[in-house]
C-alpha cells in the first residue's frame, strides 16, 4: 500500500514538473540538465559516437566512407548532372578509401562499391586542382591493393537507370496479405531455428533504406532458448512468455556512424526500417516474430549493457523474439487505424 502511494506521488510530481518546465526550450533544457538524467545515456552515446566517426581505426566497415560514397552516387545520378561537384568532401572521401585499402579486414563488397563509384566519379567530373590531387591519391591507393582488385568483381556497383532494375513478381494483394499475416506471435514450437534461415532474413533486412547507406545497427543473435529467455527477461512486457522464446535478436544502434548530433535519431529509424523487413522475411520462411519494446530505463540499460557487453556508443533499439509459431497459440487481433486517420493532407488540419 505504501509503495503504491509513493509511486503515485512520484508520478504526479513528475507530471507537474513536465507541465511546469514545458513552457520553453530553455526551461526544458534546464530540467533535463539539472533535475532529470533520463537523456544522459543517449547523450553519452552520441558524444562517444562523434569521437569515433571518421577516426584512424580501420575495421570491416567505415561509416564515413559509406556516407561519402553515397553522396557521390547522388551527385552522379542528378539530372542534369553538375560538371563539377563534391569538391568540398572528395579529399576526406579518398582519405577514407585509403584507410579501407590499408585494412586487411575491410569488407570486400564495401571496398569494391567505393572503388567503382570513385572510378566513375573521376571519369565524368570536370577536374579542379583538388579533384586532380584526390584522383592521384585514389590511383595510388588502388595500385597498392593489386590482390584485392583481382579477387573482387568490379564494375556494376554504380548508379543505373530505374529501367535496369529487376522487378519483383509480387502483386499488391499478395504483399498486403503478407503484412496482415505478420502479427506478433508470443507462443512458439520448441525446436531450433536454422541459422541459414536467419541469414536469409538478415539479407532481406539489409536491403532496407538507410540514411546515406550507413546502416548504423547490428542484429545480435541469441539462438539457444536459455540465452533467448535470459535476454528477453531483461525487457519489460515479456513476463509469462519469455521462457519459451526459441531465439532472440537484439537490434543495437551504432552511434559512431554519425558526426553530428542532428543525426542522433537515425540509428533508431534505420534499425526499425531494417527490422520490419526482417520480420516480413521471417514470415516468408515459415517463421514468426514478436517485436519487443525497449524503454529507456537506466536500471534495465545497465543490465543489457552487461549482458551484451556494449560499448558506450552502442544502444539497444528493440528486441525481436522469433521461432516456429505454435499453431495453437493465440494471436492478438490488433485492429489497425483506417487510412482516413493515417493519410492526411494540409486541408485536414485547417478545419
Amino acid at each position: 500500500m505504501v509503495r503504491t502511494l509513493v509511486r503515485r506521488f512520484r508520478e504526479r510530481l513528475d507530471g507537474l514538473s513536465a507541465r511546469l518546465f514545458a513552457g520553453s526550450r530553455l526551461l526544458a533544457r534546464g530540467f533535463y540538465a539539472l533535475l532529470s538524467p533520463r537523456f544522459s545515456r543517449e547523450q553519452a552515446a552520441v558524444l562517444r559516437g562523434r569521437s569515433l566517426f571518421g577516426g584512424a581505426i580501420s575495421g570491416e566497415s567505415d561509416p564515413q566512407l559509406r556516407r561519402n560514397i553515397h553522396r557521390l552516387e547522388k551527385g552522379l545520378l542528378m539530372h542534369p548532372r553538375a560538371p563539377t561537384f563534391a569538391v568540398d568532401y572528395i579529399d576526406e572521401t579518398v582519405a577514407a578509401f585509403e584507410r579501407a585499402c590499408r585494412s586487411a579486414r575491410h569488407e570486400p563488397a564495401e571496398w569494391a562499391w567505393a572503388h567503382d563509384v570513385l572510378t566513375e566519379y573521376f571519369q565524368v567530373v570536370k577536374a579542379t586542382l583538388a579533384i586532380s590531387e584526390a584522383e592521384h591519391r585514389f590511383r595510388a591507393a588502388v595500385a597498392l591493393t593489386h590482390s584485392r582488385v583481382r579477387s573482387i568483381e568490379l564494375g556494376p556497383r554504380i548508379p543505373k537507370p530505374r529501367s535496369q532494375t529487376a522487378l519483383a513478381d509480387v502483386r499488391y494483394e499478395q504483399f498486403l496479405a503478407l503484412c496482415r499475416q505478420r502479427r506478433s506471435v508470443r507462443w512458439f514450437e520448441q525446436r531450433p531455428v536454422p541459422r541459414e534461415l536467419l541469414e536469409k532474413a538478415v539479407l532481406a533486412a539489409a536491403e532496407a533504406p538507410s540514411a546515406c547507406n550507413r546502416q548504423p545497427f547490428v542484429f545480435r543473435l541469441f539462438e539457444t532458448p536459455e540465452d533467448a529467455a535470459r535476454i528477453a527477461s531483461i525487457a519489460m512486457g515479456t513476463g509469462g512468455y519469455a521462457h519459451q522464446i526459441p531465439a532472440l535478436i537484439v537490434v543495437v544502434g551504432d552511434f559512431s556512424s554519425f558526426a553530428f548530433e542532428r543525426d542522433r535519431h537515425l540509428p533508431y529509424i534505420d534499425g526499425a526500417l531494417a527490422s520490419m523487413q526482417l520480420m516480413l522475411a521471417l514470415e516468408t520462411l515459415g517463421l514468426a516474430s514478436c517485436p519487443i519494446n525497449w524503454p529507456d530505463i537506466e536500471a534495465l540499460e545497465r543490465r543489457m549493457d552487461r549482458a551484451l557487453e556494449l560499448p558506450v556508443h552502442m544502444r539497444p533499439i528493440m528486441l525481436i523474439g522469433l521461432g516456429y509459431p505454435d499453431p495453437s497459440g493465440g494471436v492478438a487481433h490488433s485492429e489497425k487505424k483506417p487510412v482516413s486517420l493515417l493519410l492526411r493532407t494540409s486541408n485536414d488540419y485547417e478545419r
